[in-house]
């Protein structure tokens, strides 16, 4: 049987429709258009006269006549203006334009990428927020998340950059080990690859995760504004510290917050030391160190004695205040036997002038700066050829330095923690550790956690510091790299020339021919010069040094 056609008005009735559809859609934009100004001055008078009316119901009752009366009195006196009612119509309608027009709406809350990450978050914190027993849990699984986050802030890629958590009273936040379970499990979650403050509030039971901003690293050696007996050793975050300086920051002046060490007879932390991987900048922290004792107000004299051999310290040789630059296993051992002398000569002669009621002498009160650097490759070296350690020397101005006006810095890396003695150890309590380093690791070295996660990859110079039983701050050591590298930033290596102390032989060097050619690019000339100037071991406050040298040159 054949199959009869379907009606016309049935077959062609969708498409029919959807074209009215389309122009009723289309009359619809073009009215809306033309009539948008007279849709924003109704939207505008319905606003005014809503917030008009609120105000009205705010008004006192007895208040209420002598505004009608005020009201009135304008109203008689607009109209009896010339062009007063057409000035008033415009002024109407121009508030009532203003106050409908389209505003870009507010963000009030997360958008849906944000409420996901947040609601992973969430989940995640449970099994260590929660517990059987809790009638009325914060933290449960498929719970409302908005009452355990009390805040949050995301960056323009949609990653957290500040989250304020609730946490329930029983949780252990006075343990370290379930803190660090939290903070790590938060770094994880947020985005490896950035640092993370953690602030843990424990009366009021919240915990308060933000992105610190990055330290500045284009801070260079210069003049530091420090009282007598004070070193920066580096840069913290503003709100770590409640002291700031001005620095220079490349070619603007700036309030850095500092992190101050203060040596002397008062202090609690008189000798520091200071821990990292190669490359991590702790031969940087003793070159800035070095600067800034040749700087203080009461200059000191500086022995400085570097284990790796590679010269770094080769700028400071035979300025005014350095009494040795050694390298050598023997040069070393020399300088430091003279040094236990020198702390036990300083005590004897302090004793005596306390004693006999008189000032104690110039050259007893003047600061002595031991700077050893990988002290542990001497160590080594002496165990091979059987000699003492050098770290064994030091017992004497370790434990009677603070007396003696005498300060040790020891800089290694963490391989050679092993082989630290317990005095060195034990009198050491400004600590810093530089580079990248694990959790476990700042923990050992700084005696504390950091309230930081350590990021993997860290500029030179960057680490945290210790300084006695305060907190753990973050630390950006000072550009201080040797002026003869080439590698470095001629910036930096020309602001590390600028605070160099003067050569005592400087003026009396022989010139130059007069057709001698120019100095090369190289700098070979530099290295003929610097070859030339002697160490300025008379300065040294005995002779013992003197003889030391000797016997060196000899054997």
């Amino acid at each position: 049987m054949a199959r009869r056609p379907l009606p016309r008005i049935l077959s062609s009735g969708s498409a029919s429709i959807t074209r009215s559809r389309e122009i009723a859609r289309t009359a619809a934009d073009s009215a809306t258009d033309v009539l948008h100004p007279l849709i924003t001055i109704l939207r505008g008078l319905r606003l005014l006269a809503v917030s008009g009316r609120q105000k009205w119901v705010a008004t006192p009752k007895e208040r209420r006549g002598p505004k009608l009366f005020l009201a009135a009195a304008c109203v008689l006196g607009v109209a009896l203006v010339p062009y007063g009612p057409m000035l008033a119509l415009i002024t109407v309608m121009g508030a009532a334009a203003w106050k409908g027009r389209e505003r870009t709406p507010v963000k009030t809350g997360p958008d849906e990428a944000e409420s996901i990450r947040l609601r992973a978050l969430y989940e995640a914190l449970v099994p260590y927020f929660s517990v059987p027993d809790d009638p009325d849990p914060l933290f449960a699984h498929g719970g409302d998340w908005e009452k355990a986050f009390d805040g949050y802030a995301f960056d323009g890629d949609g990653r957290l950059t500040r989250l304020q958590v609730s946490y329930p009273a029983y949780f252990t936040d006075g343990e370290a080990a379930a803190r660090s379970r939290i903070e790590q499990l938060l770094h994880t979650k947020s985005g490896r690859g950035r640092e993370y403050h953690f602030a843990w509030d424990e009366e009021a039971n919240r915990l308060v995760m933000t992105v610190p901003a990055p330290l500045s690293t284009s801070i260079a050696a210069q003049r530091f504004v420090t009282a007598p007996g004070e070193t920066v050793l580096g840069f913290t975050d503003p709100d770590a510290v409640r002291r700031t300086v001005p620095v220079r920051d490349g070619d603007t002046t700036v309030d850095a917050s500092p992190v101050v060490w203060r040596t002397g007879n008062r202090s609690t932390e008189p000798h520091l030391l200071a821990v990292g991987q190669p490359g991590s900048g702790t031969t940087t922290l003793v070159r800035s160190i070095a600067l800034q004792a040749l700087q203080a107000l009461q200059q000191g004299d500086v022995l400085v004695i570097d284990g790796s051999g590679t010269g770094e310290y080769g700028a400071l040789t035979g300025l005014t205040g350095v009494l040795a630059v050694e390298s050598g296993l023997a040069g070393a051992l020399a300088t430091l036997e003279w040094a236990a002398h020198e702390t036990e000569r300083r005590l004897i002669f302090t004793n005596r002038a306390r004693q006999g009621g008189h000032p104690v002498p110039e050259d007893v009160k003047r600061p002595l700066w031991i700077l050893l650097d990988r002290p542990g490759v001497l160590g080594h070296l002496a165990a091979a050829d059987g000699r003492t350690d050098p770290l064994e020397l030091l017992q004497v101005p370790l434990r009677h330095g603070r007396a003696a006006g005498v300060t040790v810095v020891l800089a290694d890396q963490f391989d050679a923690l092993d082989g630290l003695t317990e005095t060195v150890r034990t009198h050491t309590r400004a600590r810093v550790v530089l580079g990248p380093a694990s959790r476990e690791q700042i923990t050992a070295v700084l005696g504390a956690e950091p309230n930081t996660t350590p990021p993997p990859e860290v500029p030179a110079g960057r680490g945290y510091a210790r300084l006695g039983t305060g907190p753990v701050l973050r630390l950006q050591v000072p550009a201080t790299p040797d002026p003869y590298d080439e590698a470095a930033s001629e910036a930096h290596r020309q602001a590390v020339l600028d605070v160099l102390p003067e050569r005592p032989g400087a003026a009396a060097r022989p010139s130059a021919e007069p057709d001698a050619p120019a100095e090369d690019a190289s700098g070979s000339r530099d290295d003929e010069d610097t070859a030339q100037v002697p160490v300025a071991v008379e300065a040294a406050p005995t002779g013992q040094l003197a003889k030391a040298q000797a016997a060196i040159a000899e054997g």
